[in-house]
């Protein structure tokens, strides 16, 4: 569930630093085998442990978007998005983008 500014505020350290993960990750993948699965298994583990509440995963080649939600204290896969798709997340109150604009 999204805690936005209250959670914030609780997690500021004594100078003023944020020190806790974000709601949101986007993670755009790079380029070649070795990097795309750092993208996919150890980032989005560590998104996990640090309670990431949602990731997505952008495959700028194939134009695809994965959509990754916490559930059972991480996070799992709930949908993959196509071009003619369009995108929107709890997180963002409402709003939504087509797909098709990320990848303009």
């Amino acid at each position: 569930m999204w805690c936005g500014l209250t959670r914030l505020a609780d997690d500021v350290d004594d100078a003023g630093h944020l020190i806790v993960a974000p709601e949101l990750m986007v993670e755009v993948l790079s380029p070649g085998d070795l990097n795309e699965q750092r993208d996919r298994e150890v980032k989005l583990k560590l998104y996990s442990h640090y309670r990431v509440q949602e990731c997505w995963i952008v495959n700028w080649q194939l134009k695809t978007l994965e959509i990754y939600r916490r559930a059972e204290a991480q996070l799992q896969l709930v949908g993959t998005l196509l071009e003619d798709d369009t995108l929107g997340s709890p997180l963002l109150l409402g709003s939504s983008t087509a797909i098709t604009d990320i990848f303009r």
